[in-house]
């Protein structure tokens, strides 16, 4: 992403703590940083229970962070916010749930789920322009107005995952962070639903934090990639030069991953197996939290956390392989 682009939103040195017992903390997003500009895509990677989605939540503060900073739109969103601050914080910054069962409300009617936001922010004057709005919403999602009356039970899962993208759309926000919105879909209405937000993004001028697993799509959506692992950043770079050239050995193996059409090429390519099990959490290892599973970890690796720089313009990584000249790393 060009320097002259406007940073939309800045995350610095984030931390997510959950305690556990009374002695054990689990550290799910550990010293987290990262920008995101204004009408890109940025996806964020990793294996389940890396903190991808924990980050997601605690920037929009559904999660109060534990420390460090985010800021939107040149406003730091910290406590000290006053309730009018923050509702108009959340009027610009919306989300689009992994699980569109669980994030409707089974006792409302769809334009009921709709309308709550134009309600809390006071959108709409009248129920009548309320309505119509609801029923533009609906249109937009590729679904229609009679769906308004009907309860989240009488829809299909991608139904209910257009349904949530219509409520996220109906307070005009800048800002969207989809949590993993078609891990739980099938995969025939996986596109479809990504497209969606793709022309939504060209139409409404939204910026997005994609939230995933699935690389091939990831890259697909994305401008640019972060990968995360055990609550740190791994590896952060455009799409492109991501997916081409992956300097940290988790991101090489977790592009070996991914399937290739072609059968012949699929049979002969050679996959990166990691060993071991993702470590816990809440005792993670010193040094590199990569390094018990990694196939070129080196002493420094278990003595000193790498630092995470710029090893070409764009093109972050936090690993020992790639840390010459570096000299500031700390030991834990």
């Amino acid at each position: 992403m060009a320097e002259n682009k406007e940073k939309l939103l800045e995350v610095k040195n984030l931390k997510k703590y959950f305690k556990v017992s009374r002695t054990d903390v689990l550290k799910a997003v550990d010293d987290v940083s990262f920008d995101i500009y204004k009408g890109e895509t940025f996806g964020l990677v990793g294996e389940s229970g890396c903190g991808k989605s924990t980050t997601g939540r605690t920037i929009i503060r559904l999660y109060e962070p534990t420390s460090g900073k985010v800021i939107f739109g040149g406003q730091e969103i910290g406590g000290k916010l006053s309730g009018k601050s923050k509702k108009d914080l959340t009027k610009k910054m919306q989300m689009i749930f992994q699980d569109p069962y669980a994030s409707l409300n089974p006792r409302m009617m769809v334009k009921d789920i709709i309308s709550e936001g134009l309600n809390i922010h006071h959108i709409e004057s009248s129920n009548k322009s309320r309505l119509e709005r609801v029923y533009e919403l609906l249109e937009t999602v590729g679904l229609n107005k009679e769906h308004a009356n009907r309860y989240p039970h009488e829809f299909s899962g991608g139904q209910r995952q257009r349904i949530g993208i219509a409520r996220a759309l109906a307070v005009n926000p800048e800002f969207i962070i989809a949590d993993e919105p078609i891990s739980a879909l099938d995969v025939s209405i996986q596109a479809q639903v990504v497209n969606l937000l793709q022309e939504l993004q060209e139409t409404k001028g939204l910026t997005y934090l994609f939230i995933a697993h699935d690389l091939s799509m990831v890259k697909h959506i994305s401008d640019r990639v972060g990968v995360m692992y055990l609550g740190n950043m791994a590896e952060l770079a455009p799409s492109e030069e991501l997916y081409d050239h992956p300097l940290h050995p988790y991101t090489q193996a977790l592009l070996s991953a991914i399937p290739v059409a072609d059968p012949e090429v699929e049979r002969t390519r050679e996959r990166i197996i990691l060993q071991g099990d993702v470590p816990s959490p809440i005792n993670p290892p010193s040094g590199c939290r990569f390094r018990t599973r990694c196939p070129f970890a080196m002493d420094i690796c278990a003595k000193v956390r790498p630092n995470w720089h710029e090893v070409e313009n764009g093109h972050w990584v936090a690993c020992h392989l790639h840390d010459e000249g570096q000299s500031s790393a700390k030991a834990e």
